[in-house]
């Protein structure tokens, strides 16, 4: 899971850029980094850290353009600590590229084979982005052989063989140097991308490429649409937009993960509002809480802020419980589910969150988060609440059991941190120490999400085991989880 965001804009796009990347950034904290276009020249800086703390002034001035791009990451693939693997990624023929993508690819091996030994292209990381800014230069530089212009055909023609070649997750933006932006997303539009326009005081159309809709909305921009599965836009210096399917079967699958958890509550994706999507949530685990809990004698519902706060209070209403907010956020410390480490994720709770004992003293609590994957905060969030004096915890997950690796871009590589993989949830309560756990329905999560849209299936693999890209085997995932560092 990273955040990008692409801009053409009438005027000087580096302050756009990193207002958009700061408004990004729950998204990703290991690194970050920002690419602008003057011209044929390409300008770049990137760094580890957050955004605010990134770019000097002098990296802001260096940033000359009116079209650019910028990224946050969190790291999937490859290590989180190697400045080498920050995006955007630049290869320098044909043209000069910059390329930055949020999502996984899952044919990494087959890839990395054959642009060494077929394509000739030297790789100098282990970051997947690296890989697909290589084969999109590759099909770019087929097609581009006869003539040094760059038309549009040429530019689909080139995503349309990046598709039959790609598997798993990618939204990417790309700057080809002199030429535009150009915006595409994988054949199932795993990973969220949204097109948004306005207009200058020139008159002259301004395009961004997001993400997430929330940078378009702070921008003044209108929302046009969602990138569709397996399209790609062409955005020209000049403001002039081209698209095209350059998918054979596309199908739109997005990320269920995004609604649950990942995803801004003011953001929309793929036309479904995300904070109502985990109102929606809340009203399914309710009914679920209803029949297995014994609701009469819960005093309050507590959320774990913040994303789990739409669907507390969702329950509390439909339960007539009273809700009550518990735990104080300390909003200066990392969102502890894309911490690296195992180790730094259990040290940063309690410095994440503080307990009022006012609020639990002699009460039996009904906690309600948007997940449980590791279960390393879960656990540390019950014993605070015992601690801060609560007389029973009865935790709950917005989201069904999270049993399988996820493949498609969120760091859930190895089954073995998994604390529901292989187990029952009378067993998981025991690990986490509460005394009832209640998880939401895998069909109560599907339709809460896409209820009201259009949208029909969704990427599900960490609840269900069913992988919609079809490439991704149990040999595969023996060898993530053996790789997951390298």
């Amino acid at each position: 899971m990273c955040g990008i965001v692409g801009l053409v804009s009438s005027g000087p796009v580096n302050q756009q850029v990193y207002d958009a990347l700061a408004l990004l950034q729950h998204r990703g904290q290991d690194s970050t980094g920002i690419a602008t276009a003057e011209g044929r020249v390409l300008h770049m800086a990137k760094a580890k850290g957050q955004v605010r703390e990134a770019y000097r002034t002098r990296d802001m001035r260096s940033l000359l353009g009116n079209s650019g791009l910028g990224h946050v990451r969190y790291a999937t693939r490859g290590t989180a600590s190697s400045e080498e693997e920050a995006q955007p990624f630049y290869v320098n023929a044909p043209y000069g590229i910059i390329l930055v993508h949020n999502g996984n690819l899952t044919n990494t091996r087959e890839l990395t084979r054959e642009l060494n030994e077929v394509d000739r292209r030297h790789l100098n990381t282990n970051s997947d982005t690296e890989l697909l800014v290589n084969v999109l230069a590759h099909e770019l530089q087929q097609q581009v052989t006869i003539s040094t212009d760059l038309d549009p055909d040429q530019v689909f023609a080139a995503i349309s063989r990046v598709h039959e070649r790609v598997e798993g997750s990618y939204a990417a933006i790309a700057l080809i140097a002199g030429h535009g932006l150009l915006a595409f997303r994988d054949p199932f539009g795993i990973r969220p991308l949204v097109l948004g326009r306005r207009l200058s005081e020139s008159g002259q159309h301004e395009w961004v490429v997001a993400s997430e809709s929330l940078v378009l909305e702070a921008g003044d921009y209108e929302i046009v649409r969602d990138i569709a599965p397996g399209e790609a836009v062409f955005i020209s210096q000049s403001g002039e937009l081209i698209s095209r399917q350059c998918a054979a079967n596309p199908r739109l699958i997005p990320c269920s993960f995004e609604y649950v958890y990942l995803a801004r509550p003011d953001s929309i994706m793929n036309g479904i509002s995300v904070y109502e999507a985990r109102l929606r949530l809340g009203d399914r685990l309710a009914n679920t809480i209803a029949e297995y809990a014994p609701t009469g004698d819960i005093d309050v519902v507590m959320p774990i802020p913040d994303s789990s706060r739409p669907a507390a209070m969702q329950v509390a209403q439909k339960l007539g419980i009273e809700y009550r907010e518990g735990f104080y956020k300390n909003r200066y410390v990392g969102r502890t589910f894309i911490m690296p480490g195992q180790a730094e994720r259990k040290k940063s709770v309690k410095q994440k969150l503080n307990a009022m004992s006012s609020e639990f003293r002699g009460k039996n609590i009904l906690i309600v988060d948007d997940s449980i994957v590791r279960g390393t905060t879960s656990k540390e969030i019950v014993e605070m609440a015992r601690s801060a004096g609560a007389h029973s915890v009865t935790f709950t997950s917005a989201a069904p059991p999270v049993r399988y690796p996820h493949v498609y871009g969120i760091n859930m590589p190895t089954s073995n941190e998994l604390v529901a993989h292989g187990r029952k949830i009378p067993d998981i309560a025991r690990e986490l120490g509460a005394d009832h756990l209640i998880y939401q329905e895998v069909a109560d999560m599907q339709s809460a999400i896409i209820e009201g849209s259009d949208i029909t299936e969704l990427e599900m693999s960490c609840f269900t085991g069913d992988y919609v890209t079809g490439s991704v085997s149990p040999e595969y995932l023996t060898w993530v989880e053996a790789n997951q560092n390298s």
